[in-house]
């Protein structure tokens, strides 16, 4: 039988770690880049980045703001049906990713 356990941690209040645990910690801190064994990571080639997704759980945190735009705008966004905020996100999201691209 298996059991899932979740487990909570407030990141505001940490729990306190061990003696050990500081030290493992401290050691791993020191180690140089050098000596960390990645020769099981395989090369990401042109390949991997073709066939590469977004990560299906990404989501970026939203900014609550106070927009100014003309009526006829709000008007049209709102006449396409509820989620007009989102619609206009996407939009304003198209209109950076392709100036990114551009520059």
């Amino acid at each position: 039988m298996s059991k899932t356990v979740n487990y909570k941690v407030d990141l505001n209040n940490p729990p306190v770690l061990s003696d050990e645990q500081k030290a493992r910690l401290d050691a791993l801190a020191k180690r140089p880049d050098s000596e960390i064994d990645c020769s099981d990571i395989p090369t990401l080639d042109e390949s991997f980045w073709k066939n590469a997704v977004q990560n299906p759980f990404y989501k970026p945190t939203k900014q609550v703001t106070t927009v100014r735009i003309d009526a006829d705008v709000m008007q049209w966004l709102k006449a396409q049906g509820k989620g007009y905020q989102t619609r206009m996100n996407k939009i304003l999201r198209d209109a950076m990713l392709q100036e990114l691209k551009n520059h």
